[in-house]
């Protein structure tokens, strides 16, 4: 989608930029963190309401949202000066549909701007960031920018909203406890004459919590049903606790513990680009790990509505049985499939039908020719599962995947 604008994108860059690039892109890359960070700190303490009802709390606290704008800044200013890196359209439609999701918009952009060009004079020096320097990283940030801004009117179009309308007003119909710490949520417009659009399977709605503190934070949950009409949508939503590595989850939380049937919640439209080829008649693998089987669901989800013929391979790690929320479902929809075959590794427990105890590795399996690839779980996991799909002969070009990160694209560094 972004490739057909890399040569358009480099001609953007003067070559006296781009050598200016070249030469201050290891400082800039060996200092992104310390700009990020001191980026965000300066831009809340300016726009408290984005960090209050825009910007994930929980992820500014681990320091994730800066690894990732530090990721996305440094990949594409190495594209542009750099004639063999390819445009990097994984990083830049993940951010895409991220930002419409959440609602932002063009004037956004130069909020970001003003503050991030505030921290690298201040982090590098005014010795170091020179006229010349400063419009280098000038013309990158708004090539950048430009190409995103674009792509996310592109997005608000497809879905039939103005830039940034995107949250609607709903009511929980259903809750279902499908474990101890994971909740399945059913919704539906409160406007009768409005109801949620339907979407492609595997995509996610943002849901915005308000909490005891008065804000409004967002995060996304993948939707779980086919998407096939407007009307319902459903979600699931794992509890978080807290780790060394990271706090509780401020929203999976507050819904868990407060989101009960006759809830009103505030959620966006459908969006996100892991999503199944439904026009194709490829053999389709699903694999996933944890609360990472939400968007197989999804997409199994309208599989198993249409009665598919394709020939579909569902793979799925867990801890056990009892943390396994889509157990029986995951079998209900695969039984509507004419041809399936379905794998369940658990660390700990029984053996039995489609169960295997021990541990998953896609390696050793044997997946039909020319299938498409759709992964989700943790970071260790995809590592571990691309890995393994590596090892198998399996083209990149056919495996698609998502982290519930804000950096999932360095999976590839």
């Amino acid at each position: 989608m972004f490739v057909n604008h890399i040569d358009e994108c480099r001609g953007q860059l003067s070559p006296e930029h781009g050598e200016v690039i070249k030469a201050t892109l290891p400082l800039v890359g060996a200092n992104i963190e310390n700009i990020t960070k001191l980026f965000y700190k300066t831009m809340f303490e300016k726009h408290p309401e984005l960090i209050r009802n825009v910007f994930n709390r929980g992820n500014q606290k681990q320091g994730a949202q800066q690894k990732a704008l530090a990721a996305s800044v440094a990949t594409f200013a190495s594209m542009l000066v750099n004639k063999d890196a390819p445009l990097p359209d994984h990083l830049l439609s993940r951010i895409g549909h991220k930002h419409v999701s959440l609602g932002v918009t063009e004037d956004q952009y130069q909020i970001v701007h003003d503050n991030l060009f505030y921290a690298i004079v201040q982090v590098l020096g005014a010795d170091v960031v020179t006229k010349d320097v400063a419009e280098a990283w000038d013309s990158v940030y708004w090539i950048m920018a430009r190409l995103l801004i674009n792509f996310e009117k592109d997005l608000y179009k497809g879905a039939k909203v103005e830039p940034g309308k995107v949250f609607r007003q709903t009511t929980v119909l259903e809750r279902e406890a499908l474990t101890s710490d994971v909740v399945r949520f059913t919704i539906e417009s409160k406007d009768g004459s409005k109801p949620l659009p339907a979407h492609l399977p595997g995509q996610y709605i943002s849901v915005r919590a308000k909490l005891p503190d008065g804000a409004g934070q967002l995060r996304q949950y993948s939707l779980v049903d086919s998407g096939e009409k407007p009307g319902r949508l459903s979600f699931a939503v794992k509890a978080l606790e807290a780790s060394e590595s990271a706090p509780a989850g401020e929203v999976s939380n507050w819904l868990v513990d407060n989101a009960k049937v006759g809830t009103d919640l505030e959620v966006s439209v459908p969006f996100g680009d892991l999503v199944l080829n439904t026009e194709s008649n490829a053999p389709v693998v699903l694999i996933s790990a944890g609360i990472g089987a939400t968007p197989m669901i999804g997409m199994l989800s309208r599989l198993s509505s249409v009665a598919s013929e394709r020939h579909v391979v569902i793979v799925h790690a867990d801890t056990n049985s009892g943390t396994d929320a889509f157990a029986t479902h995951r079998e209900h929809l695969a039984s509507a499939l004419k041809n399936y075959e379905l794998h369940v590794f658990y660390k700990e427990g029984a053996s039995g039908k489609n169960v295997t105890i021990g541990h998953l590795d896609v390696s050793k399996f044997a997946f039909p020719n020319d299938a498409e690839f759709y992964l989700c779980g943790s970071t260790t996991f995809l590592q571990e599962a691309r890995e393994g799909l590596k090892a198998n002969n399996v083209k990149p070009s056919s495996v698609h995947f998502e982290l519930f990160m804000p950096n999932d694209w360095l999976l590839d560094e």
